[in-house]
């Protein structure tokens, strides 16, 4: 019954969000040509994202390589053709392969961008419709023009220049309008941060630069949690946002405007959450719809960061714990799934991935950068975590309507967390969640101990039964183990598994008194894309047994 309320409340929010946009788009359409475009561009913010002149040169030629996918427009324009993906067409329109436009610094390359920007304004700056007018898409497309503006306008006529600055103005006037009905997460950050950067590189006045300012400093209070972390519990946020609040931040300096007063502690905030998720192999922990992270992207925030140190223990508010010993780092899911308006939570509480030397070993199955909408969602459910599954059922449900995009409607709520160092060194997690007490009457209790030196792993799995909860009968559990796509799996014998990495780093898994299998996986987050891996599973039936043990130790 809750839960019905509960998505009857989400369902009527919505449908209610979705009426005021669709008022506010109406009336944004009545006065668009009233808007007036500004005569010049004050200044160009830095992109900190990698240039790749590859991507240059096949642009140059006619050939799109975005979002995994590749369209050939034999020297045409790419907004004539039908877009092979959704997140082609979206990395398309949004411009960020604008950068890449810089790697010849040619008049060539330059009149090449400036065909493409032109081609957009002519077919899709009047229409304020489809994945081109998405929010998410024009803020980024706000922040490419800006950035890369000094391209694009590159021994400009003067028709273009006056077309693109007044098509940039009315994109900046549609990002206002459509705050207040945006949902909350990195969507709406990256809207003010696209407004900000507005504010500042297009001649405004005191008051547009103050409000603009003060709205960014909102996003910064509402959603950079006290201990740095995102409120989307997504590690890779927070290395999208500085990519574009260091440029901001250096913008403002540069021009000698006051800073919002929450940009800097904001970002020297977010910096040791940042380093908190970081791997022995330099990627970002894979939770909560995390991704693949390009080294050199993560390397190009890094370097700015003045707050180095030792990573935290824990994240209290994000609810994350690691552990580290020796070379080997365990990262854990302490926390509920984020609630409110944000949809791209994962039910993956109690799972940890596990690092050590140069190469991950245990992970989380992550999420797909450019695949579709199932894919999406499949990465989302616990069976892709490294974590205790019963009936196959997800720990936290989501909602089948298209209408909700699959928010979740009965999440995990509670989660305990107990922290124990021992004097030998040893450091040690017990965590229990209730997702699975009301459909099945169980609770999930795990602990996780990782010794001083680093070289063993020692995991303890229980589902204690409540009466007055779920079902008589028992459920049948499995224990999931997603191993890195670099990790060469081999079964030792009936009750453990060898796991070697490329350079020959070995560890064994061993579960004493279970029979331990490997199966065939799927890793949503590879950089190239979704890819086959291996995962290690241990199956048992709560009639029989409900607990087990297992060990991670390392051989070489």
């Amino acid at each position: 019954m809750q839960s019905g309320r509960r998505f009857a409340s989400m369902y009527v929010r919505e449908a209610w969000r979705r009426a005021l946009r669709r008022v506010a788009l109406l009336r944004l359409k009545l006065i668009r040509h009233s808007i007036k475009p500004p005569e010049r561009l004050i200044v160009a913010p830095t992109d900190l994202r990698g240039i790749d002149p590859h991507v240059a040169d096949e642009i140059l030629n006619g050939r799109f390589l975005l979002a995994g996918r590749m369209l050939e427009t034999n020297g045409k324009s790419p907004f004539t053709f039908t877009l092979p993906s959704r997140p082609f067409a979206s990395r398309l329109h949004s411009f960020g392969w604008l950068r890449h436009m810089r790697a010849h610094k040619t008049e060539r390359s330059a009149a090449a961008a400036r065909a493409i920007v032109d081609s957009w304004l002519s077919i899709h700056a009047g229409r304020m419709e489809g994945i081109a007018w998405e929010t998410d898409v024009t803020a980024q497309r706000v922040i490419a023009w800006l950035s890369h503006s000094p391209v694009v306008l590159q021994n400009a006529d003067r028709g273009f220049y006056r077309r693109f600055m007044k098509s940039l103005a009315f994109q900046v006037r549609f990002l206002h309008r459509m705050a207040p009905y945006t949902l909350g997460g990195l969507e709406l950050f990256r809207l003010r941060i696209a407004l900000a950067m507005a504010s500042v590189a297009m001649p405004a006045r005191a008051s547009t630069l103050r409000r603009a300012a003060q709205a960014l400093d909102r996003q910064f209070d509402s959603q950079i949690l006290p201990d740095g972390g995102h409120i989307s519990r997504n590690p890779r946020i927070g290395l999208e946002l500085l990519l574009d609040l260091l440029p901001l931040r250096q913008t403002y300096v540069n021009l000698g405007h006051d800073l919002p007063q929450k940009l800097i502690s904001g970002i020297d905030r977010m910096y040791p959450a940042l380093r908190f998720f970081r791997h022995q192999d330099g990627d970002l922990a894979l939770f909560n719809g995390a991704t693949s992270t390009l080294a050199n992207e993560l390397m190009s925030v890094l370097r700015y960061d003045e707050t180095a140190g030792q990573p935290f223990k824990a994240l209290p508010q994000s609810r994350y714990q690691r552990l580290s010993g020796g070379k080997t780092v365990i990262i854990a899911d302490t926390g509920t799934p984020p609630s409110g308006a944000l949809r791209t939570a994962h039910a993956g509480s109690l799972s940890f991935e596990m690092s050590s030397g140069r190469h991950r070993f245990i992970v989380n199955s992550g999420s797909p950068k450019f695949a579709g909408h199932r894919y999406v969602q499949m990465a989302r459910t616990t069976a892709a975590h490294s974590t205790v599954i019963l009936n196959d059922t997800s720990s936290s449900r989501f909602s089948h309507s298209p209408f909700l995009d699959h928010a979740i409607t009965e999440p995990v709520k509670t989660v305990s967390v107990e922290r124990v160092e021992t004097d030998d060194g040893r450091d040690s997690i017990k965590l229990s969640h209730d997702g699975y007490l009301r459909p099945f009457g169980v609770l999930h209790e795990r602990e996780l101990t990782l010794n001083a030196a680093g070289s063993m792993v020692t995991g303890h799995d229980r589902l204690i039964r409540r009466e007055g909860y779920g079902t008589d009968e028992p459920p049948k559990a499995v224990a999931r183990f997603h191993i890195h796509p670099s990790i060469v799996l081999q079964q030792s014998d009936g009750e453990s598994v060898l796991l070697t990495a490329p350079d020959g780093e070995s560890w064994l898994f061993s579960a004493p008194g279970n029979e331990v299998l490997i199966s065939e996986d799927i890793f949503f987050a590879d950089s190239s894309g979704i890819c086959g891996s291996d995962q290690i599973e241990i199956d048992f039936d709560l009639a029989e047994k409900t607990e087990i043990r297992w060990f991670l130790s390392r051989k070489a």
